[in-house]
């Protein structure tokens, strides 16, 4: 996700987003903990994901 498309949800989006890939990034983890993934990288890229929504979230509770 890009922060074009971040900037465009709802406050409820981020919030249920956050958690969505805060649970694919668990996940990941264990799953890469388990056995080597294939790719992964696709652990750094929700982990900024994350990040990202998490920023946004933040910067709008503190407008509000």
């Amino acid at each position: 996700m890009k922060m074009q498309e971040i900037t465009k949800l709802s406050v409820e989006d981020l919030k249920g987003r956050v958690v969505y890939f805060s649970e694919q990034l668990s996940k990941l983890k264990l799953t890469h903990s388990v056995a080597p993934l294939e790719n992964p990288i696709q652990i750094q890229k929700v982990r900024k994901i994350v990040a990202r929504l998490s920023t946004e979230l933040t910067k709008r509770e503190a407008q509000a």
